[in-house]
């Protein structure tokens, strides 16, 4: 009986392709499911073989690890970073928020006068 191995709903694709590709290079039986043209549907890694799940999920997790240890080195840039690399932008940016805001709200001010 198939089994899910892997849900890839807000998977990457390229991390998704990765995954089935080590399950292709050690021999795992697999097919994918897509998630529909509503993405209403279960989109997933599914085996054909329950036998192989444990090995399958040790591989995914190796690749797992490896992925992140990839990541880690990469510096993430923080929103005090981002303000101090261009103040002028965040300022018209919270300009036009509050103007936004303003116009949106002015209406419901003066209804009840």
């Amino acid at each position: 009986m198939a089994i899910q191995l892997y849900n890839l709903r807000g998977v990457p694709e390229d991390e998704a392709g990765e995954i089935c590709q080590v399950l292709t290079q050690h021999e795992i039986d697999y097919y994918l499911t897509p998630a529909g043209n509503w993405g209403i549907s279960s989109p997933g890694i599914w085996l054909r073989d329950d036998a192989q799940l444990e090995q399958a999920r040790a591989l995914i997790r190796e690749y797992q690890d490896t992925r992140q240890a990839a990541w880690d080195g990469q510096h993430k840039v923080t929103l005090l970073e981002r303000i101090r690399e261009n103040p002028l932008r965040f300022i018209l940016f919270i300009a036009a928020i509050a103007l936004v805001v303003y116009l949106s709200t002015i209406p419901f001010l003066h209804f009840g006068k």
